[in-house]
This record gives C-alpha cells, structure tokens and sequence, in this order.
C-alpha cells in the first residue's frame, strides 16, 4: 500500500470517555472533535474556530485541558477523555454549574461547555484561586458575548468567594 494511501485509511483508535471504554473507526489525523460529535454523540464540545483559539471544544484528556479540534484521532489512543457530559455530578461541579446560572455566566451557550471545563480543571487544582489566577486559568477560552464578568464572578462564586471583585 502507497504511503499517501496509507495515510487515508482508517484506523481503528481506542480509548476512555467519560469512564467508558470506546473503539471508533478513524482517520488518523481526524479531528477528535469531529470523532466525538460525530461517532460518539458527544455534542457537548462545541466547534468554535476550528484552529485551537477558542476553546469552545475544550475537554480534559489523561487530566489535560485541551482543545479537541487541534487533537489527531489517533493521539487520543490509550487515553481517558473527559468531556462536558462526563464532568462527575460531585458536589463541586454541580455548584459550578448552577453558579453559572446564577451569575449568568452561560449566554448563548457557544462557549460555556468549554468555560466550565476550563474552570473544573482549574477548581480541581487550586480550590480558591484569585481574580489573576481565574483569569489565567481560562485564558485559553473565548467568550463572543463578553459574558467575561460575569464567567468570572461564577466561578469566583463556585469556589466560595463572595465576587471575584473581591479577592
């Protein structure tokens, strides 16, 4: 087989989502996006800008937040993938989420998978980050309602502040 042919056929690809065990038929360099959206269902994760600006796709992979729309198919082989319909129902992340809400920090809903992703992980290692350390850690995600305050004060919220203009 040609090394351009090679290249076009698919692979089969294994790994963990959402604590189950998934085998999906894919081109190597397939988007894992796309593989999740459209193999799996999983359409949390949301395409945004398709080249790794927005964060609107954001997933946790092996405890990593990453973008799946820059993520080969065939990278994710072995891995545990964590997306926004996985994100454990603990106290901790339902308080994010209702948070959220209450600051109206979820607008038209492009990027909130992605932003409350961004900031679980970010929860997840630093319960009671700063305004600067919030700030920081969701850097990698866009919001195009300039919903930022609000994001902010959600999770500022979350991790039991009074506003993020508090700390």
């Amino acid at each position: 087989m040609s090394a351009s042919l090679e290249a076009r056929s698919k692979s089969e690809i294994s790994f963990t989502v959402n604590g189950e065990q998934k085998t999906v038929q894919a081109f190597p360099m397939e988007r894992l996006l796309d593989v999740l959206r459209l193999q799996l269902g999983l359409t949390g994760a949301k395409e945004g800008c398709g080249e790794g600006e927005c964060g609107s796709c954001s997933l946790l992979m092996d405890g990593t937040l990453v973008n799946s729309c820059m993520v080969p198919a065939l990278q994710a082989q072995g891995a545990s993938i964590v997306t926004i319909e996985g994100l454990d129902a603990s106290a901790g992340s339902q308080r994010l989420q209702e948070a959220f809400l209450e600051c109206g920090g979820a607008q038209c809903g492009i990027c909130t998978p992605g932003m409350i992703l961004a900031a679980s992980h970010l929860l997840n290692k630093n319960p009671r980050p700063t305004l600067e350390e919030i700030k920081e850690g969701l850097s990698g995600n866009l919001c195009r309602c300039t919903g930022y305050l609000q994001i902010f004060e959600a999770i500022a919220t979350a991790a039991g502040r009074e506003t993020a203009a508090s700390s």
